[in-house]
């Protein structure tokens, strides 16, 4: 018996990966993360297997389902969405299975941010404008150690892929308006993979406005930085004079 802390990809069943899809079709539980977790996802776990919304659980509640399954001799999909290792609260769930001696293996899956990105056609990487990517969120009811708060990391000109944010979209856009500049490109997805994505398209000093024309409060990824500019500068990789281990310059 194992609990398997599955990543259940953003939404679309086709960016699962083929062991995430395959445990989750031949599951006899399945702990699963509420409406986080996209219906065509859900679709795939049996009929038969024992579902349970972790939306309406907490940690004691959870632990329990894991108890039971190990007495009786049965594996666990604990799906989450996107990949499990971001927001994804499994530490305190590990500790669990740890003390009650439950083996336990994490999956991987494909995150909101990477599916947004191919979502806007877009490179979060680009030469002499960004060569990082930050993962982060915006301070609420989780706190955010003050060195991390959008405005210190504004600073570096990375590209932010902002996560659980958008119902603070027009604070974050004029936050990182001071480092970034008011006509930076921003790009929201709200729903990435799912049947209903939407895409909107703007700069720091206009994002939040389209956002709310269109009603977006929740369940989108922000992303920001001059990376998304489609002038950006090309890579050296494929230059002609550009050469490298496996091909030599054309004007060598």
């Amino acid at each position: 018996m194992k609990v398997y802390f599955v990543g259940a990809g953003p939404g679309d069943p086709e960016l699962m990966t083929i062991k995430a899809h395959n445990l989750l079709t031949l599951c006899g539980i399945c702990v699963y993360a509420g409406s986080l977790v996209s219906p065509a996802v859900l679709a795939l776990i049996p009929d038969s297997a024992q579902k349970y919304d972790s939306a309406a659980m907490d940690l004691e509640d959870i632990t329990a389902v894991f108890e039971a399954a190990h007495k009786n001799d049965v594996s666990v999909v604990r799906l989450h969405s996107g990949d499990p290792s971001i927001y994804g609260a499994i530490a305190e769930q590990m500790r669990e299975l740890r003390k009650l001696g439950i083996d336990y293996e994490v999956v991987p899956g494909v995150s909101s941010f990477q599916a947004s990105a191919a979502a806007l056609k877009t490179e979060l990487t680009a030469p002499d404008i960004s060569q990082t990517i930050i993962l982060t969120r915006t301070s609420g009811r989780t706190p955010l150690p003050k060195e991390q708060e959008l405005k210190e990391l504004a600073r570096s000109k990375a590209t932010l892929c902002v996560f659980l944010s958008t119902h603070k979209l027009a604070a974050v856009a004029k936050e990182l308006a001071e480092s970034y500049g008011a006509d930076c490109p921003v790009g929201v997805v709200f729903k990435a993979s799912w049947p209903e994505q939407t895409i909107i398209r703007g700069r720091l000093d206009d994002i939040a406005q389209k956002a709310n024309e269109l009603g977006l409060k929740k369940t989108a990824m922000i992303i920001v930085g001059w990376a998304l500019a489609e002038d950006g500068f090309a890579s050296k990789l494929y230059d002609s004079s550009f050469s490298h281990e496996y091909r030599v310059g054309k004007d060598q």
